[in-house]
């Protein structure tokens, strides 16, 4: 997404939102000047790739040890 500055400016709350599941670029004259993103999106875009990946009954510990057997 990319917005002005001064949008920006008049809904920062709105884009501290949006900036956590997108990037938003910031733009001044038509120029990209700034980007806006969640600094964790990798985390979130990892968790999201293992959803439904675990049993519902299994705990992270069980999961973790299961993973370490393996190797």
């Amino acid at each position: 997404m990319s917005i002005t500055a001064t949008e920006l400016k008049l809904n920062l709350g709105k884009y501290l939102q949006l900036a956590e599941s997108e990037d938003i670029y910031i733009t001044r004259n038509g120029k990209v000047i700034a980007k806006l993103s969640n600094p964790y999106q990798d985390r979130v875009d990892a968790v999201k790739s293992l959803y439904g990946v675990l049993p519902a009954d299994m705990t992270l510990e069980e999961a973790r040890n299961e993973r370490l057997d393996r190797i």
